[in-house]
């Protein structure tokens, strides 16, 4: 969480909205562990890692969507052979991450 503060603070004096996208669960083989958190800004700027670049992309779209909704998601990454292409974690691990506003 430290390393996102600095962002934070700047984000919040600018009067930006905020979403954190916080890994709640990890199973098997995962490149961040859980309380791996990622800040995104209504601006579309990014800091902190919730996968080591695996799923950020994915995360970044749902984490504006959280900003313009204030509704929190709860996401599920993972791998299936069959899905090989899609977002997932290249590790053969599962991570859920939660999706929230932050809301001064």
């Amino acid at each position: 969480m430290k390393d996102i503060l600095p962002a934070l603070e700047t984000w919040r004096t600018n009067g930006e909205r905020i979403a954190i996208a916080t890994v709640v669960r990890v199973q098997g083989s995962s490149p961040r562990a859980v309380g791996a958190k990622l800040a995104v800004s209504e601006s579309g700027q990014m800091v902190g890692s919730v996968s080591g670049g695996c799923v950020e992309g994915a995360v970044f779209e749902e984490a504006m969507k959280v900003i313009r909704s204030g509704q929190p998601r709860l996401l599920h990454y993972g791998i299936a052979d069959e899905f090989a292409l899609d977002v997932g974690l290249s590790c053969g691990g599962m991570i859920d991450v939660f999706v929230e506003r932050l809301d001064w």
